[in-house]
């Protein structure tokens, strides 16, 4: 009667332990210490059975620290003597000497050989394998079956406690996996921006599977947004848009992934499919309405000079044209600028020197033409501007002046200057035509700048 009530308080108290928490890892554990002080036992192991793998998983334990283990044990069901009880579905006890008996297993990892005596009972929840556990003495000990009985009521009443705490584990996962993909979701529908996307899309790969690292890998190649850093096993997951892959998702981390985190990643991938296409779709109508708007202004701006030119009295038509020509030729050099830069600003130095030389092989063949550039960027619309003032500007140097012709682009305290000078006399009084009067008004109204002769050089001052 004292053995019965003992056992009775015993099983009440690892009950009452282990129900109170419904933290996987803290229930596994609490079982393994509350078992192994129940029995009076020198080490308990506790095995969750993997349904998709078809084994048992060394999940927690007492008397060998669990955290040391590089790999953890598994074994199948009929496999070692755990796993016999696990397959049988009843008790197996052995005395002394259980490393000598033709069931058991080495685990290398696992330093069970020490140990005489073991009691292993399997995890049974509505007849359904949940698992195993093992209680083992470092001196024989016969299992009495009273201790055997005890340990089976134990098993099957923390057989419910552990499914409770795998159902509130996996609604846990459940939510976290919604909420991951939640913060994507709203990262792709509100950021018009591509990089701004991807950014979160990473970021939340990493918190979602606890990733050391993670990356996207675009279809050219390209590895946009790298965070972290690789780890012991890599998961790349295709991102696909209508049958066809645009990239890949690469998640890297220390341990291996599991089937549920590879689905979220798929899932995750899928967001990133659509953030991809949806990004690229703003951009790409981002950027035929900022080309639209471009060539509308600048054939407004070819209109306005041709309107300007038709004007213009006792001028050779020939002549006319030509100079025509070479406006929409700056005009166009802008635009190969922007192109090749997929910048906003024009790079000044580079634009001027392409004009030049094209100028030059048009107007100035064997003309000495010297350069001396600053880098300076200019926004897009006032590069136009710029390019038409110097074109016009040095096709005048070319036409009517003598000598070597001398360029400059330099910063003057805050501004931007350009001057253009030659070696001949320069104009009697002030130089006058239609395409010093182009000059004068896009330096006045585009560049809200200032603009100058003196003898034979020209100069432009605009703020930078």
């Amino acid at each position: 009667m004292e053995t019965t009530d003992r056992h009775l308080r015993l099983l009440t108290e690892t009950i009452a332990a282990v129900n109170s928490t419904l933290d996987l890892e803290e229930v596994l554990h609490l079982v393994a210490n509350e078992v192994a002080a129940a029995l009076e036992a020198d080490a308990c192991f506790v095995y969750l059975y993997d349904d998709a793998a078809g084994e048992l998983v060394l999940r927690a334990t007492h008397g060998t620290p669990l955290d040391e283990m590089t790999r953890r044990p598994r074994l199948r069901p009929g496999e070692g003597i755990t796993g016999t009880a696990a397959a049988e579905r009843k008790p197996v006890a052995i005395a002394a000497n259980a490393d000598l008996d033709p069931r058991w297993k080495e685990f290398p990892n696992l330093p069970e050989s020490e140990y005489e005596s073991i009691l292993a009972v399997p995890i049974l929840a509505r007849e359904q394998l949940a698992g195993a556990l093992n209680v083992r003495t470092r001196q024989p000990r016969e299992f009495r079956a009273d201790e055997i009985g005890l340990l089976q009521a134990i098993a099957s009443q923390v057989a419910q406690s552990i499914v409770h705490a795998q159902l509130y584990a996996e609604a846990q996962r459940r939510v976290a996996e919604l909420e991951a993909l939640a913060r994507i979701s709203e990262a792709v529908s509100e950021s018009l921006y591509l990089e701004e996307s991807l950014e979160a899309i990473v970021e939340t790969t990493m918190d979602a599977v606890g990733a050391t690292g993670a990356a996207l890998v675009l279809e050219d190649g390209r590895i946009a947004w790298p965070e972290g850093r690789a780890g012991a096993y890599a998961v790349r997951t295709p991102l696909r848009w209508k049958r066809r892959e645009i990239g890949q998702l690469v998640a890297d981390r220390d341990t291996p992934f599991t089937d549920e985190e590879r689905a979220l990643l798929e899932a995750i991938a899928h967001h990133a499919a659509v953030a991809l296409e949806h990004g690229r779709a703003v951009m790409r109508g981002v950027l035929a309405q900022e080309i639209h708007h471009r060539v509308k202004n600048n054939l407004q701006t070819v209109a306005s000079l041709l309107r300007l030119q038709a004007r213009a009295e006792g001028v050779d038509p020939r002549e006319a044209l030509e100079h025509s020509v070479n406006r929409i030729l700056a005009i166009a050099a802008v635009h190969e600028s922007l192109t090749e830069q997929r910048e906003e600003d024009v790079e000044l130095a580079e634009l001027i020197d392409r004009l030049r030389a094209t100028l030059v092989q048009g107007l100035g063949a064997g003309r000495d033409v010297q350069a001396q550039l600053e880098p300076i960027s200019l926004a897009g619309s006032r590069a136009t501007a710029l390019a038409l003032v110097f074109s016009e500007l040095l096709q005048n140097a070319l036409e009517h002046g003598a000598g070597t012709v001398r360029i400059e682009l330099a910063r003057r305290n805050g501004d931007v200057v350009l001057a253009i000078a030659d070696e001949g006399a320069g104009a009697d009084g002030t130089p006058s035509g239609t395409g010093l009067s182009i000059v004068r008004a896009l330096v006045a109204d585009e560049l809200q700048g200032s603009f100058a002769f003196t003898g034979a050089r020209a100069e432009v001052v605009f703020p930078a």
